[in-house]
């Protein structure tokens, strides 16, 4: 070999080994390592791995009912270090297996940056001690969205709560790719709008979030207990305004959402704090896992569960009546009543409201959308708001009360109407069917079923709706409000 050919061979050599460096260095500058691999869990793949087997065997012995035929489509878990949160996290080896989902949606709140909206990071893959996890096409098409979702690289360098979940994952799923989202302060329902087109039976979506933060250990057990309960309820605006309940209320309130907008049903998993599993009890964090499931059987199941018979409605009717009658004066206690109304039947969850009318004309109509007691309170306490305290009316006299016709009316959970316009918002509402609640900010307004006897074209019956709330009436086909409806079960006195 000549000197000048070896030479060349020896550029040739270093030019290809820079290039090769150049590519290694690209790469690795494309995808996002571990922050709290070390601290928070091990950075060692055969130390994560048992301690992610031991946490999986602690789990599985807990009793968890899941219908077969349910799907599962949502999760959420905590993010805090493994040996306080991970047994809770773990149950998530009660719903997931491996292959199930091809992608997963990862939203979580922004603890360390501060920022609008959402950001979305624009590597090539998350690592963790147990591989690479890629990132979905989908995160590039959030991306593309930059007045909702942009790289927020601070955050990629900084934050836990996306990582934290995603060993987890890879132990139960094995491969899928993924789709972070860090999540600030932001409009939910535009949120929801933009990752509604990514869901499909694919696809899962998975919350990060811990309970509530450094409360003594009865305190937090309480706090956690109503937010749990206002997750299943889909109590959107207690959630919105509670005070330390869940560092990812905005991710949960997004998936709340589209909850609603699917009928998806919360399944609790598992709660615990940590003065359960690794530390004193005067400053603890909560942490919950809840999945969420829809199923072809679920909303009649729902109902099913909820249905009164006419001669149980008839007795909140009594019920509704003896509670007026009792205002206005002493009656004799009708204690069968009382016994009766002790059944499970009546200890369910809804909104109710009571109607009184007299001489075919309305008297009185006041109730509540949804309620955290039971059916029995509820009825109690719109049969008296009715009656006395109805600002459209005086309080009731005495002698009214014989000329009354009472009817109680028992609520489904409201569910959110997804819409894409007016017309399509007239297509998807069912006369005679559907009540109706219109929101737009503070203004909010709802129409029981009934009032579609009054007003029977889908057209007016929305005018009249949108003018209850204080808006112009023509809002429904110029703004977009958001919608939603339920069922009512009606009971009427019978005389």
């Amino acid at each position: 070999m000549t000197p000048s050919s070896r030479s060349r061979k020896i550029l040739y050599g270093t030019f290809c080994l820079v290039i090769c460096l150049n590519i290694s260095i690209a790469l690795a500058g494309s995808v996002r390592t571990p922050v709290v691999a070390g601290m928070w869990y091990p950075d060692s793949r055969v130390d994560l791995e048992q301690m992610l087997d031991s946490l999986t065997r602690r789990a599985e012995k807990t009793t968890v009912t899941i219908p077969p035929r349910w799907k599962l489509k949502a999760l959420i878990l905590p993010h805090a270090g493994f040996a306080y949160s991970g047994w809770t996290a773990a149950h998530a080896c009660k719903v997931l297996s491996p292959e199930q989902f091809r992608k997963v949606l990862l939203l979580g709140p922004d603890h360390r940056v501060g920022f609008q909206n959402g950001a979305v990071s624009n590597v090539t893959a998350y690592q963790t001690p147990l591989g690479l996890i890629p990132l979905h096409a989908d995160a590039k098409k959030l991306r593309s969205k930059s007045e909702l979702f942009r790289p927020v690289p601070e955050s990629d360098r900084t934050e836990h709560s996306l990582e934290a979940v995603l060993p987890f994952l890879q132990y139960y799923l094995k491969e899928f790719s993924l789709v972070p989202i860090v999540l600030g302060p932001c409009n939910i329902p535009t949120i929801a709008d933009a990752l509604e087109p990514l869901i499909d039976n694919d696809t899962l979506l998975v919350v990060s979030s811990d309970l509530s933060h450094f409360l003594s250990y009865p305190q937090a057990k309480a706090r956690d207990r109503e937010t749990i309960r206002m997750i299943l309820n889909f109590d959107s605006e207690k959630i919105l305004h509670g005070e330390n309940c869940a560092c990812g209320k905005t991710p949960i309130l997004v998936l709340i959402d589209l909850a609603r907008r699917h009928g998806w049903q919360p399944v609790p998993l598992h709660y615990s704090n940590s003065g359960d599993t690794g530390g004193g009890r005067s400053r603890v964090v909560g942490y919950a896992a809840i999945a969420f499931f829809e199923g072809d059987d679920m909303a009649e199941k729902n109902m099913r569960d909820r249905l009164l018979t006419e001669k149980e409605g008839l007795k909140l009717v009594r019920l509704a009546r003896r509670t007026i009658a009792e205002r206005l004066g002493p009656i004799k206690k009708d204690v069968r009543l009382d016994e009766q109304l002790t059944d499970p039947c009546f200890q369910i969850h809804c909104g109710t409201f009571v109607t009184l009318k007299k001489n075919g004309r309305l008297r009185g109509c006041i109730g509540n959308l949804t309620s955290s007691k039971s059916v029995v309170e509820g009825v109690t306490n719109s049969a008296v708001n009715a009656a006395f305290h109805d600002p459209r009316f005086p309080p009731l006299a005495a002698d009214e009360l014989d000329r009354l016709q009472i009817s109680v009316s028992v609520l489904t959970e409201p569910k959110l109407l997804f819409y894409k316009d007016s017309g399509d918002l007239i297509s998807k509402l069912r006369v005679n069917v559907d009540g109706v609640i219109l929101r737009k900010g503070a203004a909010r307004a709802t129409f029981l079923p009934q009032v579609w006897e009054q007003l029977p074209a889908p057209e007016n019956f929305l005018s009249h709706l949108c003018a209850k709330a204080g808006l112009a009436p023509d809002s429904w086909r110029h703004t977009k409000l958001e919608i939603s409806t339920y069922q009512v079960q009606y009971f009427e006195e019978q005389k």
